[in-house]
């Protein structure tokens, strides 16, 4: 089944920015794979999740859709959370950047 991008109040988009090596972001694409299909896609709430890889291979960009921030917020708190993003943790180079937003508009021809 394929995502969609809607606007719709009834979903929370969760945003993640990550700076990485460029040597690394390879490797920190398939550890986000993992935790997805692993645990993440497993946690009540969740809809679905893109990975996006920036054209200079320094960031990758995480882009969940969840039914409600609290959900996220669940998630976040389970206790398999921690371990799960250890390797993803691991490769990241600085902060990542993390939002939860709405989708305010969407065109597609």
């Amino acid at each position: 089944m394929e995502a969609t991008i809607r606007a719709d109040r009834n979903v929370t988009t969760l945003v993640n920015i990550l700076n990485v090596e460029p040597d690394n972001q390879e490797a920190l694409v398939a550890a986000l794979k993992e935790g997805i299909e692993a645990f993440f896609s497993k946690m009540p709430g969740f809809i679905s999740s893109c990975v996006l890889t920036g054209e200079n291979d320094r960031q990758v960009i995480s882009y969940s859709q969840w039914r409600s921030n609290s959900a996220i917020d669940a998630f976040r708190q389970h206790p398999s959370f921690k371990p799960s993003i250890q390797p993803i943790a691991a490769l990241l180079k600085g902060d990542a950047m993390s939002i939860t937003c709405g989708v305010a508009f969407v065109h597609a021809s």
